[in-house]
């Protein structure tokens, strides 16, 4: 018996809330480390605890949510990790945005009073996009919810601190940095924008010492040349043989700097000349350790300028100081020439000002080794990347990779774990005790002086220094714990391209240091999502729709489908609401055709799942080939992580193989009075339907669950946790499917020219089919379905009839199809109405026509208003060659 009726439309707003809380209670999400399946474990990538839901969160967690619920329906002990990343710099910025507008400032509190506010901001504010998350159907492990900042998460990140610097692999340093003057912390690549800026080219003179030459350089930041310590030149370039080793006078600074020959020099660019600033730019300083140049750092940390500069401009913010500088170099004429310049600046993420490239005392990992056995992993194999040509992208980045700058200047993170020895007395405080400790505990007093004046490092962790841990740090690592030893490695990671370097590539080092093996070992990259424009989607263009609209107006396992049925692996995904709507137009659909195989349930009682398919009429049997090929497609393309290839195949299984043609020819049979053919039809309906649901749940978990309750039998478990589909036993006989496909192929012809000859819906036709070769026999065995699926009244089947007057024709397999129109249609109607339309498609083939032969307008119009017009061209003709035909068929 089903477990109760359907209702006439599907009401997702009933459905959605109703199952999800059934599964959290049944425990169903939650995996079991003492179980004997095999474990298929996932961990979600951690979104920023600020976050709310995007399309790119519903596009990335959807992919994870089909891998997980299959592997789940697989057997497997599935395990799908969730959790929060900290998000060092945003959080603070929240917090900080937050104690402005209550007239706190975040400087003039304590390091603990900040953080009780940001722990309290997170506790009000961190679990939205959890609670979305659940929302979209996700099907984490909730009982193993991670966060970033957790008491056993932070102690993992502390102990790694700790490995890597026992191994010399940390170290501190005086480096240039990503500097966001903003917050006031160094920042990593990722955090940095860059924007192209209508800008400004200055050209400097700088005059040689002791001669009355002068050499022009140019420059996007003029203020910075007052921490200028060299002029550099190619040293093939003849322009300046007779200045190498010679000195120029700085400008406004009242020094002289050394003219210096180096190959990075662009002869060609420019003058061939290039100021040097190695305390402010990435490739002068390389310049400035080779050379063994002054490196003078003119910025103080919010970006004015600093004691290093002229009096003049001390304290001056950086614009101010620009402004100041250009006057003054303009005074004094050594302002050659100005020029409007169109380039990239780099702007901080959060802080949305543009960065400095700035000289601080930072911690950073060696990378190289680190980098070695990662780069085996993925060209061995051992890692395979969906699409694979992020494989060379990976490989580029990780041969040259630079060491890394992990610490931050900020309150909000894991603070770093070294200490340092202050001493009662300066005096007493030998030169060894300035060394740091080492150490997650508080040493008790210092080791050299026995001072216990020890002070903690007061910088944190890069939020990457925490997060590249993630697949192992959610399970107790550095303990050796069941759970480790059950769920790691993972098998799967869903991410974006965007962060391939700054996560795949530091969880892929992380995972072979820590635990000696890869952390995953396949990758998929998720699309990029654009407008119908193209525009990549984003807050400041306002062109990415609100998530949780869409689910209000289509349903979840619309758009969670629909998503999917337009995101190709390898592309970007051109982002349309009419993929929704297929997505809408699916799940009812399916629905109907439910309700419709429910409708006909003998006395609503399932039919047995046994079925001798043996005993099956040519529908039946096909019905469940068609089916078997499903499967066995639908699991070659998920094994290639095809996910739009998948839903698409069974997309168009169910709605054109199963509702379109077996429920409609199912329905001949239950009407057809003849009980073991119908209840044949109700055995293989159901069946197939349900393998349908199991197929689909993955894609669709909240509708396939609703109604594999109306269809599953007592001893049945729910769908989320019922056994993958398996294909039906069944003798594949090659001219059973080909006869099918001829009975399709005649139906579909005699509806095209009902179409085509504007035959009312409720007219039935007679049809004449002429085979020489006796291969209509399939449509004397299976007459009542033809004449049922194409309202024929009679047919007539033979090997020389002959083409009666008026007919509409068709040839199908060397068997031609005629309808006579005569009776059916008033044929004098239909010839003035096809001989208008075919003069009013002259005349518009005509003017479209001149359009496209005119230079003019070829050369002036948008080039997609020529495309549309050359789109209307093609189907004009398309239309009027059909009209041609059917004027011939009707005269």
């Amino acid at each position: 018996m089903t477990d109760s009726k359907l209702s006439k439309q599907y009401s997702w707003e009933s459905v959605e809330d109703k199952w999800y809380q059934h599964w959290l209670n049944a425990g169903y999400f939650h995996a079991d480390a003492n179980s004997e399946k095999p474990p298929y474990t996932i961990v979600i990538p951690p979104p920023n605890v600020t976050g709310v839901l995007t399309m790119g969160h519903v596009l990335n967690n959807t992919i994870q949510d089909i891998l997980i619920r299959k592997a789940r329906m697989e057997g497997k002990n599935a395990c799908w990790i969730p959790g929060t990343d900290h998000a060092s710099i945003a959080t603070e910025g929240k917090v900080t945005a937050k104690l402005e507008k209550d007239d706190i400032s975040k400087n003039e509190i304590s390091r603990e009073e900040f953080l009780k506010h940001a722990w309290a901001w997170k506790n009000e504010y961190g679990g939205i996009i959890i609670r979305q998350l659940k929302k979209l159907g996700c099907s984490c492990d909730w009982e193993r919810e991670r966060f970033t900042m957790d008491e056993g998460y932070s102690h993992a990140v502390l102990e790694a601190f700790i490995k890597l610097h026992e191994k010399g692999f940390i170290y501190r340093g005086h480096r240039l940095v990503n500097w966001c003057p903003a917050s006031q912390s160094a920042i990593s690549d990722e955090e940095v924008n860059h924007k192209e800026i209508n800008g400004k080219l200055w050209h400097f003179r700088y005059p040689v010492e002791g001669s009355g030459e002068h050499v022009i350089v140019a420059t996007t930041r003029p203020e910075t040349m007052l921490g200028d310590t060299a002029v550099a030149v190619h040293p093939d370039d003849k322009r300046y043989k007779q200045l190498h080793g010679k000195f120029v006078l700085l400008p406004l600074a009242d020094r002289k700097i050394p003219i210096i020959t180096d190959e990075y020099v662009d002869m060609e660019f420019g003058t061939g000349c290039v100021k040097v600033t190695p305390a402010h730019d990435p490739n002068d300083f390389i310049m400035g350790e080779n050379h063994e140049l002054e490196f003078i750092s003119i910025m103080n940390a919010d970006a004015s300028l600093n004691d290093n500069a002229p009096e003049p401009y001390r304290g001056l913010s950086r614009e101010d100081a620009r402004k100041a500088v250009l006057s003054d170099l303009g005074k004094q004429g050594f302002l050659e020439k100005t020029e409007d310049y169109l380039h990239k600046v780099g702007y901080s993420e959060r802080g949305n000002v543009p960065i400095e490239y700035y000289l601080s005392d930072q911690w950073f990992v060696k990378m190289k080794d680190l980098a070695s056995p990662a780069i085996e992993a993925v060209k061995s194999g051992k890692i395979a990347f969906h699409p694979d040509h992020w494989t060379k992208t990976y490989d580029h980045w990780m041969e040259n990779i630079k060491d890394w700058c992990i610490s931050r200047q900020l309150i909000w993170g894991h603070r770093i774990p070294v200490w340092y020895c202050r001493g009662m007395d300066k005096d007493q405080c030998k030169m060894e005790c300035r060394e740091p400790v080492v150490s997650i505990a508080q040493p008790e007093a210092c080791s050299v002086c026995g001072s216990k004046d020890m002070v903690q490092d007061p910088d944190v962790l890069d939020t990457w220094a925490s997060s590249w841990l993630w697949p192992f740090g959610v399970h107790d690592w550095p303990n050796d714990s069941d759970e480790l030893k059950k769920f790691y490695p993972t098998n799967v990671l869903v991410t974006g391209p965007d962060i391939i370097f700054f996560w795949v590539a530091r969880m892929i080092m992380a995972g072979q240091e820590f635990c000696g093996d890869i952390p995953f070992s396949d990758v998929y990259f998720t699309s990029i999502l654009r407008d119908e424009k193209g525009q990549k989607f984003s807050k400041s263009l306002g062109n990415s729709p609100d998530p949780f609209d869409l689910f209000e107006k289509y349903g979840t396992d619309a758009v969670r489908f629909g998503i999917m049925l337009m995101a190709p692996q390898g592309l970007d995904v051109l982002f349309s609401e009419s993929r929704l709507e297929v997505g809408r137009n699916f799940m009812n659909k399916l629905w109907n055709a439910a309700r419709f195989v429910q409708m006909n349930l003998k006395d609503g009682e399932l039919p047995l799942d046994e079925i001798d398919t043996e005993s099956l009429d040519l529908p039946e049997r096909w019905i469940l080939f068609r089916l078997n090929q499903t499967i066995d497609q639908f699991e070659r393309r998920m094994d290639k992580f095809h996910f739009n290839e998948a839903a698409k195949t069974l997309y168009e299984f169910t709605w054109s193989d199963y509702c379109d043609w077996y429920v409609e020819i199912a329905k001949t049979r239950f009407q057809s009075g003849d009980e073991a053919k119908a209840e044949a039809a109700r055995a293989v309906a159901v069946k197939v339907l349900k393998n349908i649901f199991k197929l689909l749940h993955a894609y669709a978990p909240f509708i396939t669950e609703e109604l594999w309750a109306s269809f599953k039998s007592d001893d049945e478990t729910d769908l989320i946790v019922s056994s993958w589909p398996s294909k039906t036993e069944l003798t594949e006989k090659m001219d059973e499917i080909a006869s099918m496909e001829i009975l399709k192929e005649v139906i579909s012809a005699v509806r095209t020219i009902r179409s085509r000859m504007n035959v009312p819906p409720a007219s039935k036709a007679n049809v004449l089919v002429r085979s020489p070769n006796g291969s209509a026999s399939v449509l004397k065995e299976y007459e009542s379905i033809v004449k049922s699926l194409a309202k024929v009244e009679d047919m007539t089947l033979g090997k020389s009839i002959k083409k009666p007057d008026h007919s509409a024709t068709a040839v199908i397999r060397q068997m031609e199809i005629f309808v006579p129109l005569e009776g059916l249609i008033d044929l004098d109607i239909e010839r003035a109405r096809l001989t208008k339309r075919q003069t009013e498609l002259d005349g518009f083939i005509i003017q479209i026509q001149k359009k496209l032969s005119n230079d003019n307008f070829l050369s002036r119009a948008p080039e997609d208003v020529v495309q549309n017009e050359k789109e209307k061209l093609a189907d004009m003709e398309a239309e009027l060659e059909r009209i041609n035909s059917n004027l011939e068929m009707l005269s």
